[in-house]
């Protein structure tokens, strides 16, 4: 699906009917990959997937931290960013192996870095700046997630 996203509200949207995608077709337990250049809109995106889910407070991108862990109404949600992963067995420091053996929704930014150790996606959402609006591919896949 192609979309055009022209306001942060429109981004914030977008999440909100990813955050459905998550309940409502893969149970809280999915990968999902989200691709852009730096100040594409992928933070905003995971804010509004988890406003969606009830998390009223800041969401800020772990681009030093890594990963920031989430309980939110009964889901587990993972906030990764690898945009400083020089390669992905670096991944081992944030106990990504315990993170994927454990159900729960991983919102991965820059998921390229970190490919031959995370699981595929079930939702991949690539951001394009283009002039005065964010085109945005989204990919979904059929089934459910199985771990």
């Amino acid at each position: 699906m192609m979309r055009r996203l022209h306001t942060e509200s429109d981004t914030l949207e977008l999440g909100a009917e990813i955050a459905d995608l998550l309940r409502e077709r893969f149970q809280g337990n999915a990968c999902v990959w989200l691709q852009g250049d730096l100040g594409a809109g992928k933070t905003t995106l995971c804010r509004g997937i988890l406003r969606a889910f009830g998390y009223e407070g800041a969401v800020k991108s772990p681009t030093y931290t890594l990963l920031e862990p989430y309980e939110v109404n009964g889901y587990r949600i993972s906030h990764l960013d690898l945009y400083r992963v020089a390669r992905a067995d670096e991944l081992t420091f944030v106990g990504l192996d315990d993170l994927l053996a454990e159900p729960g929704i991983r919102l991965v930014e820059w998921p390229e870095r970190g490919a031959d150790v995370l699981p595929p996606a079930d939702i991949s959402v690539t951001l394009v700046v283009t002039g005065d609006h964010r085109q945005v591919h989204l990919d979904v896949r059929t089934g459910a997630h199985t771990a």
